[in-house]
């Protein structure tokens, strides 16, 4: 009997991953990756040709009925009126922008006029505050800019000529308001002294287009909340995301607007939100311990898991590119409580680690602030392949945490949007997860303890 296939895309800070699977259960048929240029700022052309080829080592589109994509949030990509790419796109960690933050946020009137706007507080990461540094230090560019979008929007309107985002992708640009579903055109122009076009916002489940060979093209969204759809999350389920960046986020019924700007108050990609927390600073983390320690990720894991809760009292403070949550994008890493008997690898294997996990603990701390329920804690991404970080994370975060089976959640959740566009159901298709794992340990709070001393050390020092 023939199957109906659908493919994600996963158009990340560092490749290009595609998924194509099976439309009613999940079932992966092939796969396809392709890399992205380093830095923070990219030609857009960069990730059309990754997709092409990263489509064409997946096997291509030819039986393929519909497509997804979900990208990293908050790049900007300007575009002319013929549609050509006025400058590489500004990313999600380019942190350039960190003064226009801080002039908007004044500008407004404070943090608590724009978590009321839209949810959020902006930092360097948001668009809205990309296009005021361009404005202001590039008027040319601006001056050519007749639209802006997104990266996982850019991808949609190459594949189907359709400009169009979606609610999720759309609450990340601090111009979109996931309360009022609506843009704030006024913050858009008190970024940039005009309006460009936006994309129209799609709703969950309708499409964005076909391609020219005939494949239906669903919405797409953000990495995040294609995430989200890819793990089938509900409320009560906490993510940690230890990737590129950082993340800490959930699903609710509910908008947040975290006035002290620590969650961003996001849309999801299925009529709910997520509130999330962002680091700037997880799997590369471990990248940088691996090179100080002149030791492959299984040494490192090794090493660490030899150390004890706590290091002996050594602390990293990872602040390795700048920080967003602290707000903090001129920060560097610090590490304290060096001395001759933690001067070890292992030591500062088991720091590195705890580090990066403090501060996605703290992440958890401000979602629960926000009312946010946690009955299960699923942590996933790069790093949470390493062996010690799930077993020291229930040190850190003082309960279990649930390990899925290691998947490409983004792309596989860009692929539950494109079945869900092509079925027509109310709800996205709930494709069945096996294999949790679950990870306990007896909580370490001294860790904690000593890494808010040694992180408020670094916020006094400015």
């Amino acid at each position: 009997m023939s199957r109906t296939l659908v493919a994600g895309v996963d158009s990340s800070t560092q490749s290009c991953k595609v998924v194509v699977a099976d439309a009613e259960t999940g079932a992966i048929a092939r796969t396809g990756q392709a890399p992205h240029p380093d830095g923070t700022e990219v030609d857009p052309t960069a990730w059309w040709t990754a997709l092409n080829t990263a489509l064409e080592a997946a096997g291509g589109l030819d039986d393929v009925a519909a497509l997804g994509v979900g990208g990293q949030q908050h790049g900007m990509v300007c575009l002319t009126e013929d549609g050509e790419v006025v400058r590489p796109a500004l990313l999600w960690n380019d942190t350039r922008s960190a003064g226009a933050a801080e002039d908007l946020v004044a500008e407004l009137g404070g943090p608590a006029a724009w978590a009321t706007a839209v949810g959020s507080v902006p930092v360097a990461s948001f668009t809205v505050t990309k296009l005021r540094w361009l404005a202001r230090h590039e008027p040319d560019a601006i001056a050519r800019t007749a639209s802006v979008c997104l990266p996982h929007d850019y991808l949609t309107w190459r594949l189907t000529g359709s400009f169009t985002t979606d609610r999720g992708d759309a609450s990340g640009t601090g111009y979109w308001s996931p309360a009022s579903g609506e843009y704030r055109p006024d913050l858009l122009e008190l970024a940039a002294d005009r309006v460009p076009a936006l994309p129209r916002v799609l709703g969950p489940a309708e499409p964005a287009g076909r391609t020219p060979s005939g494949t239906l093209v669903s919405a797409g969204t953000g990495d995040n909340m294609a995430a989200a759809l890819g793990l089938g999350l509900r409320p009560g389920d906490v993510v940690v995301s230890l990737g590129t960046s950082g993340t800490v986020f959930t699903v609710a019924e509910q908008p947040s607007a975290d006035a002290a700007g620590e969650v961003a108050g996001f849309a999801d990609a299925t009529g709910r939100y997520l509130p999330l927390v962002c680091t700037l600073n997880a799997a590369r983390v471990l990248d940088a311990a691996t090179r100080l320690l002149g030791v492959d990720h299984e040494e490192l894991s090794r090493l660490a898991l030899s150390a004890p809760p706590g290091a002996d009292g050594l602390v990293l403070v990872p602040y390795l590119e700048g920080e967003r949550t602290p707000n903090r994008p001129d920060a560097t890493g610090s590490v304290h409580g060096l001395r001759l008997d933690t001067a070890t690898p292992a030591h500062l294997a088991r720091a590195a680690i705890e580090g990066m996990l403090c501060g996605l603990a703290d992440g958890l701390d401000a979602l629960l602030a926000q009312g946010v329920r946690a009955e299960r804690i699923l942590l996933i991404g790069g790093a949470a392949r390493s062996d010690a970080v799930r077993r020291i994370a229930p040190t850190v975060f003082g309960r279990p945490v649930l390990v899925p089976p290691s998947g490409e959640y983004v792309a596989e959740g860009a692929a539950v949007q494109a079945a869900w566009a092509l079925s027509e159901r109310p709800e996205p298709p709930r494709w069945t997860r096996k294999g949790l794992t679950t990870y306990e340990a007896d909580p370490a709070p001294a860790i904690r303890e000593r890494y808010a001393e040694a992180r408020e050390h670094v916020l006094r020092r400015g």
